[in-house]
């Protein structure tokens, strides 16, 4: 369990403003904080990293106080066990891949602990498809190698705490769904927590089990993905293209959820309708008569 109560005033566009969330969070979870620009999602992945310092508040991770204002206790960055994601992946250009990886293990280990470090860099490299890349520099590297390469870093010293500040928000639509991947088959291995900064809703739906909606430094909604965007009701004529994110039998029925533009509707299927149809697929969704219609395209 992650128990996070924060204040910190920031300087925000308009002026002070006033960030402080009370929350706890299941281990093994990954949550993404969604909100506005500037509305504090980086500022908490910062306290927790211990790269800023809150004014009041409390910070436990599985039971280990990272913070706790009362006693004036305060863990260092080097003192957590996280990985850190940047946005511009934060890489060192004269260093290789593997040679990256190996820069964040710690410095001092026994000789079987070195063993077991260079045997999970192995496991990590083959986990995110870079064995042909390993001895290359960064600056040969496209975005979404980067962007793997980052991922593994992070993961290297098997982190309890995994931070994402919008890794995959420069990379083309493809690319995210293939790190996307990457990211959930990573999850499944470690089963860290992972805290994911992202305004990508169909990445969202895919990768989070829990959303926390930030506006102004306050969180406040908290829940699924499907309780936090779906609309529960479709209505009017219409015909719009969107992208499937979810299918669910319920009953003798289906319950199709799609992404149109930054809003995700809730279609009813049959059999016939979701035949052949899988997430990610583009779909047309249209209404004929007020019945709600599905069709791949």
């Amino acid at each position: 369990m992650l128990e996070i109560k924060l204040h910190k005033t920031l300087q925000a566009a308009h002026g002070p403003m006033q960030l402080a969330i009370d929350v706890n969070i299941e281990a093994g979870q990954i949550v993404t904080l969604y909100g506005a620009s500037g509305a504090g999602k980086t500022s908490i992945l910062r306290m927790m990293a211990g790269l800023l310092m809150p004014e009041q508040g409390r910070l436990v991770v599985n039971g280990d106080i990272w913070y706790e204002a009362d006693q004036k206790l305060w863990r260092k960055p080097q003192q957590r066990p996280i990985g850190y994601v940047f946005q511009d992946y934060a890489l060192f250009p004269n260093m290789t891949v593997r040679q990256n990886l190996e820069f964040a293990l710690p410095k001092k280990s026994a000789k079987d602990t070195k063993r077991r470090q260079q045997s999970l860099i192995e496991e990590l490299i083959e986990i995110v498809a870079l064995q042909e890349l390993q001895h290359r520099k960064p600056t040969t590297l496209s975005g979404g190698q980067k962007q793997r390469v980052a991922l593994a870093r992070a993961l290297v010293t098997q982190p309890e705490v995994l931070l994402l500040d919008e890794p995959l928000s420069a990379l083309d639509q493809a690319m995210r769904q293939k790190l996307q991947d990457y990211l959930l088959e990573l999850h499944q291995k470690f089963k860290n927590t992972i805290l994911l900064v992202s305004h990508d809703v169909g990445e969202i739906f895919k990768v989070s089990h829990q959303v926390l909606v930030l506006e102004a430094g306050q969180i406040t909604r908290q829940g699924t993905p499907a309780q936090i965007f779906t609309r529960q009701q479709v209505s009017g004529k219409f015909q719009l293209v969107g992208k499937v994110l979810e299918i669910i039998r319920e009953d003798v029925v289906y319950i199709v959820s799609v992404l149109i533009g930054n809003q995700v509707i809730k279609v009813v299927a049959n059999d016939d309708d979701v035949a052949g149809l899988q997430p990610g697929d583009q779909v047309m969704v249209a209404s004929k008569a007020f019945n709600p219609l599905i069709q791949k395209i």
